[in-house]
């Protein structure tokens, strides 16, 4: 019964020390061994052997980037007014040694750190300048962080401000002054517009003018055209025609009426060789005339 008993203890021991001496530590992690109480090696990822109740592994560190959130922390301007800024980091470790030993709490420090080193970037930046210069506070950030917190092991890759929170009062201020601007581009391109229609309205009639008088002048021209062509004809004619002063009488005299239908015709200029075709047709028509007996002879 004994024997049983220091055999179930002694298999017991064995089991433990073989659960002892078989670690794994998973991928993307690292653990820290201490050998009596000092540092003596960090395991990589996979299966490793340790010395049972000699060595003691820590906490596995996590190597993967990692993100942290910040509380919104106040901070002073360079024109004394008190912004609440959000920060988020990015930061990977990359000694696992020096995260372990040089400082307690890497995510605590990462904290206070980065108050500090905000409070003194936008102490001298005015507020306008801290809204509009968030890459450039970035920058010093990051730049500041990285070099403080590489004896720690930490390698910070990027920091980015989540939100600028100015007072309730210039909130207010501020979206006044974009309303009154936003007001004062509107104006201003109704007043562009308004001109610009202005401007394509006076060209407009500008060009129809120009076109209007264009096809007045065109109408008159062929319009002289026209006349001077019937005139020419009218002319040709007559002179095929060899027309007698008789004739030239008669077509006048048919003319007269319409000479007369105008307002402003008040005085008419005969010539003297017209008023003579006219006495011949007169004579011609008047009886007992020459040609009326001529005429009778003939019958």
């Amino acid at each position: 019964m004994i024997e049983l008993i220091v055999a179930l203890v002694v298999a017991f021991f064995v089991i433990v020390a073989i659960a002892r001496t078989i670690r794994i530590v998973p991928q993307a992690r690292a653990g820290v061994v201490e050998r009596l109480g000092r540092y003596s090696r960090t395991l990589t990822p996979g299966l490793t052997i340790v010395v049972p109740f000699i060595d003691r592994i820590r906490e596995t560190i996590d190597l993967r980037e990692q993100v942290v959130s910040f509380q919104p922390q106040p901070v002073i301007t360079e024109d004394n007014l008190v912004v609440n800024i959000d920060t988020v980091i990015y930061f990977q470790v990359t000694d696992p040694k020096s995260a372990t030993y040089e400082i307690a709490n890497y995510i605590q420090g990462l904290e206070q750190l980065t108050v500090t080193t905000l409070r003194n970037v936008i102490g001298g930046m005015q507020l306008e300048e801290t809204l509009t210069s968030r890459d450039q506070i970035n920058g010093q950030l990051r730049g500041v962080l990285d070099e403080a917190t590489g004896k720690w092991g930490i390698r910070v890759n990027r920091v980015e401000l989540k939100a600028i929170d100015p007072p309730a009062s210039i909130k207010d201020s501020m979206e006044k002054q974009m309303r009154a601007e936003r007001d004062r581009r509107a104006a201003i391109l109704n007043a562009e517009g308004t001109k610009q229609s202005q401007v394509l309205t006076a060209e407009g009639e500008k060009q129809s003018a120009i076109l209007r008088a264009e096809g007045q002048r065109q109408a008159m021209i062929l319009e002289a055209e026209g006349q001077a062509k019937a005139i020419d004809t009218v002319f040709q004619a007559i002179h095929a025609g060899n027309p007698d002063p008789q004739l030239l009488a008669y077509q006048y005299l048919q003319m007269l009426p319409q000479i007369a239908q105008g307002e402003s015709n008040k005085m008419w200029i005969i010539p003297s060789e017209l008023t003579e075709a006219i006495g011949r047709i007169g004579g011609r028509l008047a009886p007992g005339s020459d040609s009326s007996s001529n005429d009778k002879d003939a019958t």
